[in-house]
């Protein structure tokens, strides 16, 4: 049997030695971790005292548009900004968007007023106005068929235009809100373009009636209608500024041409000879200028004439231009034009400068007709 093995109390001594150093640390470790657990550490925060109604000790952090670096807006086309966009990853953004702006660009001479216009909605043309710098669109009517042909009331409260609600093409008003509608005629004809007299209680308007179409004209209420002309294509009449002059879009010598006549119907005279003549015309706040297009279908353009016939100066080259409208104050000239792929309403300065885009959509606009 091998004897056991003798105590050597040197190796005993260091061995407990070392176990109890250990067992120390470890108790230390275990509080340190008890302690931190118990008090996590706080964001080191410098206190501001601040009296009472007295802010300028604060220092504001960066504005909401500082965030955010976009180049300088160019006009691309006329009256939309093209905004540069700075992917923050690739892939997460495009490099480029184009961007309309809400409400284009004019300077110091915005356009006033408001503008009437045919907006096709749900495959009917209906009734919408805008502001003059083609803010605050809103479509007026809400009808099952055709609206169109729209004019404002000289004191810019009523809406004059054509509808087939009913079966056939009658002449309604409405006020600028779509309210009070009311239908002023019935039998009569297939009627268009009516617009009011800005010196007296009559409406001109174009009756298409018996194979011909002619100038009529009649009460505000729809009574004592009557022609003016006769025929056989005389369409879209305008009342010059003092009601005196209507002007109108005539074919009686063969091709389509602008004349203007006494408001009875008398002193009949041709202002352009012109291939391709439009119908649609505007007068001038002064009276002493016309507006109106002229061209083939696609290439059509925006003219202005001496009421005399004279000075005959073309404003646009291209882009099939059409149904032109000077403001009230002179300014500028609505018109609707293609050259963006889609009917969508314009307006230009009477020397052809200042182009400018004030609707942008899918549908068509058109027929603009400009009131206070």
């Amino acid at each position: 049997m091998k004897p056991p093995e003798k105590f050597n109390p040197v190796f005993d001594k260091f061995l407990l030695g070392g176990l109890g150093c250990g067992l120390i640390v470890l108790c230390i470790l275990v509080g340190g971790f008890f302690f931190a657990w118990q008090n996590p550490p706080t964001a080191r925060t410098t206190s501001t005292s601040l009296a009472v109604g007295n802010l300028s000790t604060l220092t504001p952090g960066p504005s909401p548009t500082a965030l955010f670096q976009f180049a300088t807006p160019t006009l691309l086309p006329p009256g939309f900004a093209t905004v540069t966009i700075t992917p923050v990853q690739a892939g997460t953004l495009a490099p480029t968007s184009q961007i309309p702006s809400p409400v284009p660009q004019f300077g110091s001479s915005p356009p006033t007023g408001k503008i009437v216009f045919t907006c096709f909605i749900k495959q009917i043309d209906q009734i919408c106005l805008m502001n003059a710098d083609g803010s605050g669109r809103k479509q007026l009517t809400e009808f099952e068929a055709t609206a169109f042909y729209a004019s404002l009331s000289p004191d810019g409260k009523q809406i004059y235009f054509s509808s087939r609600r009913t079966g056939n093409f009658d002449i309604y008003s409405m006020n600028i809100r779509g309210k009070e509608l009311r239908r002023l005629t019935g039998g009569i004809g297939s009627l268009y373009a009516p617009e009011r007299s800005p010196t007296d209680e009559r409406i001109v308007f174009t009756n298409q009636t018996g194979g011909k179409q002619q100038i009529w004209v009649m009460r505000l209420d729809g009574k004592n209608a009557h022609p003016l002309t006769e025929g056989p294509e005389d369409i879209d009449p305008t009342y010059s500024p003092n009601g005196i002059l209507i002007a109108f879009a005539s074919a009686r010598t063969g091709q389509r041409q602008l004349y203007v006549m006494e408001r009875d119907g008398s002193e009949v005279h041709q202002l352009t000879n012109l291939p391709d003549m439009g119908g649609r015309s505007s007068w001038s706040p002064g009276g002493r200028q016309l507006t109106f297009y002229a061209g083939p279908i696609g290439d059509r353009n925006i003219y202005v004439i001496n009421a005399d016939g004279t000075g005959l100066v073309r404003l646009t080259n291209g882009g099939d231009n059409l149904g032109p409208s000077w403001s009230p104050d002179g300014e500028w000239i609505a018109f609707t034009s293609f050259r963006d792929g889609n009917n969508e309403i314009y307006i230009l300065r009477p020397d052809g400068t200042g182009v400018t885009r004030l609707t942008a959509n899918s549908i068509s606009d058109w027929q603009p007709r400009w009131g206070r």
